[in-house]
């Protein structure tokens, strides 16, 4: 038997019986369901068949928007066993927000050639107002319609060249597109990651996560990746994580968790919010890898993690930056598990003339690097041109290998812009210390698209946005910097979210203290309301979609 499963429904076949090992699922009353493989296998071939009966056939999309995650994760096995092609969607919306909600389920779903939509009895009312857009919509309600005894179902072979899942891009700067993530891209990258080159997954593994399943980082490396090779998990529910985020190592602590991963806000947050008093009752000194990854990484953020945690026993080596893309299936690079993290301080006047110049002095910049590709794959800096650069000079991320995907679903013109020789074109800037991709590290800039070029030279965004987070009265991680055109000049917008009592000074400190790091003068200051600003699903700041409300004035801010 190979080493590893094809495709994610051998892995199932292949996972073991008994009761010893499976996924434990955390409910928003806190109790706990824990499901032994056995158990999830026999139900994956259940849903098969219930969805079978819908009228679904090989290779047919099914819309999953299940906010409860053994719901969720059932029903997505189910689909791979049928040789269905899920396509997970944000559950999270309130009947308030429904309209604009249920416009996003339907983009989708006409995206994907979806005419099967799963959801959950406590989202049911607003998943139905998709039939006044769509007559012909099928709704099964996971907690309802897989109830009862199966119709009878024949499951077909599935291969690793057929499609496992689509991955709607978040949109941070463009509409959603779907990602096909194939059967053979995810076992490539799964067992990359997990594997002796990555977090080197063993038997004694426990992974803990709250991240959302309808994103790349919690379904496939907490979901999918976990059940190729064989890796217990904990999951408890998103939105407990934002109510009360020391559940979350209140988990790793009870069950020994030895894997986590999170954004930069997360550590942040949990760094912020546990009280001293607090830190006696956790114990943190089963984790081996602390991950961080999908938005830009702050080194203080981990720093101060890492010197709060330790006297719970967390080893600040257990930090893990990683970089990653949903077109590269999960992950690109990891740093080098066990080591210290490595900051590198740069000048920032060479980093706008593109030139990452080591520096000692007090305004240096600090950036985290992301580790090195996995073997197999590859990776380089790229110029305008598609040309590799240089050690220490910044261009544009491309990669290459078995994870890296084929396109976009249905979508040749942004397949064709993205996907070059090969190559998959990220939009986000970066460098190597070192000659190769393997022999520094990498480090994350920002997005090429959101770069602020003023008087000819380059600003990152998230730079600004860290400094203004750090100002009393404005909600940390809710800053946007953007850049327009007045009169043929490139000019810089902030907008911030703060309460209205404290929109006059905030709108003189920020501008003062952007001109006191940056040398840069804000042509507006936009102090908004809780909320006000555009995120993504999965919480990225939508700089693209900010600029377009600012400039048609649809931008609420504070008189």
């Amino acid at each position: 038997m190979a080493e590893y499963p094809s495709t994610l429904v051998e892995a199932l076949d292949r996972l073991p019986g008994g009761e010893a090992r499976g996924f434990r699922f955390v409910t928003t009353d806190r109790e706990e369901l824990y499901f032994p493989y056995e158990a999830m296998r026999t139900e994956a071939h259940r849903r098969a068949a219930f969805l079978a009966a819908t009228g679904l056939k090989k290779g047919d999309t099914v819309a999953l928007v299940c906010p409860e995650n053994h719901e969720f994760v059932l029903t997505f096995l189910g689909a791979s066993v049928g040789g269905f092609v899920p396509v997970p969607i944000f559950p999270g919306a309130t009947f308030k927000v429904s309209d604009h909600y249920v416009e996003t389920i339907d983009h989708i779903m006409t995206a994907a050639r979806a005419r099967v939509i799963v959801c959950v009895s406590k989202n049911l009312e607003v998943v139905e107002k998709l039939r006044e857009r769509r007559k012909d919509v099928v709704i099964l309600v996971a907690d309802r319609d897989f109830a009862g005894q199966a119709p009878p179902f024949s499951p077909p072979l599935v291969t690793p060249a057929d499609l496992c899942f689509l991955q709607f891009t978040s949109g941070s700067t463009s509409k959603p597109k779907g990602v096909m993530i194939r059967h053979h891209n995810l076992v490539a990258n799964t067992t990359a990651f997990l594997g002796p080159a990555g977090l080197n997954r063993v038997p004694e593994d426990v992974g803990v996560s709250w991240l959302p399943l309808f994103h790349d980082m919690g379904l496939i490396g907490f979901v999918l990746g976990t059940l190729i090779v064989d890796l217990p998990v904990v999951l408890m529910p998103t939105p407990m994580f934002a109510r009360a985020p020391r559940l979350w190592l209140e988990l790793i602590t009870k069950h020994r968790g030895t894997i986590t991963y999170a954004p930069n806000f997360a550590y942040q947050l949990i760094t912020k919010r546990v009280n001293e008093k607090d830190l006696s009752s956790l114990d943190l000194s089963s984790l081996r890898i602390a991950g961080c990854g999908a938005e830009p990484i702050r080194a203080r953020t981990l720093i101060e993690f890492g010197e709060k945690f330790s006297r719970c026993g967390f080893d600040p080596k257990a930090l893990l930056p990683s970089y990653g893309m949903a077109e590269s299936c999960l992950a690109i690079t990891f740093h080098r598990r066990g080591t210290p993290m490595v900051v590198d301080r740069v000048d920032p006047a060479q980093m706008k003339l593109g030139k990452a110049v080591e520096s000692t002095a007090a305004d240096a910049l600090e950036l985290v690097g992301c580790g090195i590709p996995f073997p197999g794959h590859g990776l380089r800096i790229a110029d305008e041109n598609g040309d590799a650069l240089g050690e220490r000079a910044v261009g544009e991320i491309w990669s290459r290998g078995p994870s890296v995907n084929d396109g976009y679903y249905e979508n040749p013109d942004a397949t064709a812009e993205s996907f070059v020789g090969g190559w998959l074109k990220s939009g986000d800037l970066g460098y190597f210390t070192g000659t190769s991709a393997r022999d520094g590290e990498l480090f994350i800039c920002g997005r090429k698209k959101d770069l602020i070029i003023v008087n000819g030279a380059n600003h990152y965004p998230q730079d600004i946005e860290w400094v203004v987070g750090d100002i009393e009265g404005v909600r940390r991680g809710n800053v946007v910097a953007f850049s327009t055109m007045k009169d043929g000049i490139e000019q810089l917008i902030i907008a911030a979210e703060g309460n209205s009592g404290d929109a006059a000074r905030l709108r003189e400190e920020i501008a003062k203290s952007v001109s006191e790091n940056f040398g840069l003068t804000p042509s507006s200051v936009s102090i908004c309301a809780v909320g006000a600003l555009p995120k993504t699903s999965s919480g990225k700041a939508q700089r693209q979609k900010t600029k377009t409300m600012w400039e048609s004035g649809e931008l609420a801010a504070h008189a």
